[in-house]
C-alpha cells in the first residue's frame, strides 16, 4: 500500500539547501496502524507530508496506493488525495457550519455530493464515534475532545484507504486523548484502512501494530519492515 524507497527531501532556507530526511525506506500494509515517533524537528510530520501527497517527493521513491510520488504531477497528486484521510492536532472545524455539516463538507471534495447519501453517512460516522446526540450543535459548543472525534469522523467518511494523523491528541488530557487514539484504531479497522500517526504522546503507544522511531530524518533501529 506504501512502499518508501531512499527517500530524501530537502528545504531551501536562505538560499541554503537543507536536507531534512535522508534515505527513508518502508512498507505499510493495508491495514497496519504505524505510530511515528520522535523529537520535534526530527522529520515525522515532513514524512507525512510526502506520504499524503501534500508535496511532491523529491528523491528516492514513494509509492502511495499504487501511483509514484516522486516528481508526481498535480494531478497524480490530488488523485492519492482523494483516497486519503487526514487528522491534525487542531481539529480545523468550520465553526458556521453545525458537526454533521462539517462532516458532510468533506464528502463532497470527495466527490460524494449526493445530498442525501451525504446526510447519511455523515450521521453514520458520528453515531460511530459516539456523537450522535450532537449532529446539529456547532463546533464550539463542543468539547476539545468531541472536536476531534469529529475530526476523526470528517477523516473517515470518505472512506479513504490511507489514515494520516498528526499529533491528534497533542491538545488532549490523558483520559481523551486515549479515547480519541483508540477511536481512530477501532474505526481504522472497521474501514480496513491503513493509518500512520505522529505523536510525542507515549500514553497512546498500544494502539499501534508497529512503534517506528525517527531521529535527524533518520528511521531509528526500530525500522519498517
Amino acid at each position: 500500500m506504501i512502499q518508501l524507497e531512499r527517500v530524501s527531501h530537502y528545504y531551501d532556507a536562505g538560499g541554503t539547501r537543507q536536507q531534512v530526511l535522508f534515505d527513508i525506506s518502508a512498507t505499510i500494509a493495508a491495514g497496519e496502524i504505524v505510530l511515528l515517533t520522535g523529537p520535534s524537528g526530527s522529520g515525522k510530520s515532513t514524512l507525512l507530508t510526502l506520504i499524503g501527497a501534500l508535496r511532491s517527493t523529491q528523491s528516492g521513491r514513494l509509492r502511495v496506493l499504487g501511483q509514484e510520488l516522486c516528481h508526481a504531477s498535480p494531478e497524480t497528486l490530488i488523485r492519492v488525495r482523494k483516497q486519503i484521510g487526514y487528522i491534525f492536532q487542531g481539529h480545523n472545524l468550520l465553526d458556521c457550519l453545525t458537526v454533521r455539516e462539517n462532516v458532510e463538507v468533506a464528502l463532497a471534495v470527495h466527490g460524494r455530493n449526493q445530498r442525501r447519501e451525504a446526510r447519511h453517512r455523515a450521521a453514520e460516522m458520528l453515531e460511530a464515534v459516539g456523537l450522535s446526540a450532537f449532529l446539529h450543535r456547532y463546533p464550539r459548543q463542543l468539547s476539545g475532545g468531541q472536536q476531534q472525534r469529529v475530526a476523526i469522523a470528517r477523516a473517515l467518511a470518505g472512506r479513504p484507504r490511507i489514515i494520516l494523523a498528526d499529533e491528534p491528541t497533542a491538545s488532549l488530557d490523558s483520559a481523551t486523548g486515549g479515547e480519541v487514539a483508540t477511536r481512530i484504531r477501532e474505526l481504522a479497522r472497521q474501514e480496513g484502512c491503513a493509518a500512520i500517526v505522529v505523536t510525542h504522546d507515549h500514553r497512546i503507544l498500544q494502539i499501534a501494530d508497529r512503534v517506528v522511531p525517527i531521529e535527524d530524518g533518520r528511521l531509528g533501529a526500530v525500522g519498517i519492515a
